[in-house]
């Protein structure tokens, strides 16, 4: 089968947004003009085709990215829809490290929300053109002009409206074009799939030119031949402009606004037609680099079809047809079913036995797939996210994908004997789909501790193991995740001899121990919050011994020296030791580092960590004084307070272990009309006060 589309007139974008913001009313609309589906779904009604897990369509949210293809204008768009709530942000990483453009949708009331914002911030990080659609025009309270305000104040983003609202609220009905210059009005009588042209309102021409300029001000600074007829003032052709906003977009320099009201259909076909005018080909975008593992040499991958093959699988999906699905960014080359692929991260081989192209969790065998390609494929049992697959013959490994580290946890065991095999192949899993959640066994009670982003995210691992897996299981409330760590630097001896008449084990090392700043957290061997070094002499520490010296700190490190946490932001350093030709062994070492670690630890100020959340509250303003009180007792640093209409925006820093429930205290307060969102932030120091009763409470699920 050969390639449908030219990579040229290809684009994988991807839809965010801050939760109900009406991002998949957006794509709802966009696959229906597109003609993927013939029926307009609503996410009220349960019906949109992206939102197709049971508890999506229950709760009204996304939870999982979802990924289609559709066509308009002659090119091919594949879409990666992702969740817009936080605790499910590592859906929105992984689809930003495969895409090449992002629509940001805004609500008009609500402006920049903090999930928008870190979705921004998310896109900055991998340098992704995007465009923004300020939806909901249409709701009480809109906004355009501030939502533009916003996106420069708590962005930095250099945010250009490419169209105007006609009317604001209940009268707006359409936009103005500032390219084209013309008014453009949506007719309601078939679901807006036509509008038609008009001239601009009397009232508003003084508005567009002003906005006009600012537009031609934007693009000519990055187009000489443009700037030189503007600076002469003469009249420009709109091929020019498109083309200058094109490029611009594409370095970065711009965003393009649009506006519209989804839900009232209107506005959705202009935004498929500035995906398609300034949003990325594959072939637009720097190729992918990635490291050859016999040399270690950086090397280039262009995206064409008759390059070496190389991909990387961006997420696995359990499927009860299929068993596993792997989604997967074709980078370069071409790939056939039935062929054997390489996995260099993993240094595996794996036969592609089908590949599909999907729409949610609907699905269409293809043949063959190409660079530039977003498919899913079956086959690759062993495959996990992040990983890179490649031709046998030239292996490349491209760079790793990272994710946040889960703050919130559960206990979680069977209700009988017989349940335990279903509880451990659901975790097994739940873990193989998702990178953020991670599953402990404690050594003392021997429950299963499971690790998640947020409550809601553990609530719906938990739902899926009673719905998928039948598994019937007993659940603690949740806990925080603390972390420990140290202040200062020590130096400590471990010893471990041990003489039987069956064996002698002999190891003896010297550690030192410093804490780590938070920009040295990622060290050379790739351990977040770790480093290892040695500077032992071999006639001290035979080198053969050194891995298993690390092995031994880093299982010390597991089980802090405070309640047992988890340590972090520590540097050890092999400074020296002694060993016996007969006796030592690695498990001698492992032993001795182990002890060496916890000594050293003692010594160095031992400090409890606790996660630090962002949050920002939406209330009325008459609940503004009991709410700010309440923030107060529970440890919140106030950043913000910041007027929206009626309602008032208070952005906070808080412990993560003062907000369980908090959603429910929020409704009591303000008569069931506030609502916040939270994030994780960072780790900080737990005040002593505080420190005492949750070392206290270590072990009391």
């Amino acid at each position: 089968m050969a390639r449908t589309y030219p990579l040229q007139k290809t684009r994988n974008i991807g839809i965010m947004a801050h939760i109900d913001a009406g991002k998949t009313t957006v794509t709802e609309r966009i696959l229906f003009y597109t003609g993927k589906k013939h029926k307009l779904g609503e996410v009220d009604e349960g019906t949109a085709d992206m939102d197709w897990m049971e508890q999506e369509r229950e709760r009204g949210i996304t939870i999982t990215s979802a990924a289609t293809t559709c066509y308009w204008n002659d090119h091919c768009i594949n879409i990666i829809d992702t969740p817009g709530h936080v605790d499910f942000t590592a859906e929105v990483e992984r689809s930003l490290r495969v895409l090449d453009g992002v629509i940001v949708v805004f609500c008009a009331v609500g402006g920049v929300e903090p999930q928008s914002e870190t979705v921004w911030h998310q896109a900055d990080r991998y340098k992704i053109p995007r465009i923004a659609f300020v939806n909901k025009m249409d709701r009480i309270g809109a906004n355009f002009y501030r939502v533009i305000e916003m996106m420069a104040e708590h962005l930095g983003a250099k945010a250009i409206p490419i169209q105007l609202p006609i009317g604001l609220e209940d009268t707006f009905n359409g936009v103005v074009d500032l390219i084209e210059q013309k008014a453009l009005y949506w007719e309601g009588e078939d679901l807006g799939q036509t509008y038609y042209q008009a001239e601009i309102p009397d009232d508003m021409l003084d508005e567009v030119e002003s906005y006009r300029e600012e537009l031609l001000e934007a693009i000519a600074a990055e187009d000489e031949a443009l700037l030189e007829k503007y600076l002469e003032g003469e009249k420009i052709a709109q091929l020019d402009i498109y083309r200058a906003l094109r490029t611009a977009t594409l370095n970065g320099i711009v965003a393009p606004v649009l506006c519209g009201a989804a839900l009232k259909n209107m506005g959705v076909q202009r935004l498929l037609d500035a995906i398609v005018a300034y949003l990325p080909a594959p072939v637009d975008v720097p190729p992918i680099v990635g490291i050859v593992p016999k040399t270690e040499m950086e090397e280039t991958r262009e995206p064409k079809d008759d390059a070496p093959f190389a991909a990387l699988a961006f997420k696995v999906a359990s499927d009860p047809n299929v068993d596993k699905l792997v989604f997967t960014r074709i980078y370069s080359g071409t790939l056939k079913r039935g062929e054997v692929v390489y996995n260099p991260t993993k240094s595996i081989r794996e036969r592609v036995t089908r590949i599909f192209q999907m729409h949610a969790n609907k699905r269409r065998t293809q043949n063959e797939a190409y660079s530039g390609d977003i498919v899913a494929l079956v086959g690759l049992k062993e495959t996990s996210t992040g990983d890179t697959l490649t031709d046998i013959d030239h292996p490349i490994i491209l760079e790793a994908m990272k994710f946040p580290q889960p703050v919130i946890f559960v206990a979680i065991e069977p209700r009988s004997e017989s349940e335990r095999d279903k509880l451990e192949e659901a975790l097994r899993i739940l873990m193989n789909e998702d990178p953020t959640f991670t599953v402990e066994t404690d050594e003392d009670s021997g429950q299963q501790i499971i690790y998640g982003m947020g409550e809601l995210h553990l609530e719906i691992l938990i739902d899926r193991m009673t719905r998928e897996f039948k598994v019937n299981a007993r659940v603690s409330k949740p806990h925080v995740s603390y972390k420990e760590t140290i202040r200062k630097s020590g130096t400590a001896q471990g010893k471990y001899v041990r003489k039987t008449d069956e064996v002698s084990l002999y190891g003896d090392v010297i550690l030192k121990l410093e804490p780590l700043s938070r920009r040295e957290h990622f060290g050379a061997d790739g351990d977040e919050g770790f480093q290892f070094v040695n500077l032992a002499k071999e006639e001290d520490v035979p080198a053969k011994y050194v891995p298993a010296v690390k092995r031994g700190i880093i299982g010390a490190m597991a089980n802090g020296v405070l309640g047992g946490y988890q340590m972090q932001n520590i540097k050890a350093t092999l400074i020296g030791g002694s060993y016996h030709e007969t006796d030592s062994s690695e498990v001698a070492f492992e032993a001795a580092a182990s002890i060496a670690f916890e000594k050293a630890a003692k010594e160095c100020e031992p400090v409890l960590l606790e996660p630090i959340m962002k949050a920002q509250v939406i209330i009325s303003r008459e609940h503004l004084g009991n709410v700010i009180g309440d923030l107060n007792s529970r440890r919140a640093q106030i950043h913000r307070v910041e007027s929206r209409g009626a309602m008032e925006a208070i952005d906070i820093e808080v412990p993560l272990a003062e907000m369980f429930k908090y959603a429910t205290d929020l409704r009591s307060m303000t008569q069931g009309r506030g609502m916040y969102t939270m994030e994780f932030a960072r780790y900080d120091e737990v005040p002593d006060n505080v420190r005492d009763k949750v070392l206290d409470k270590r072990w009391m699920y």
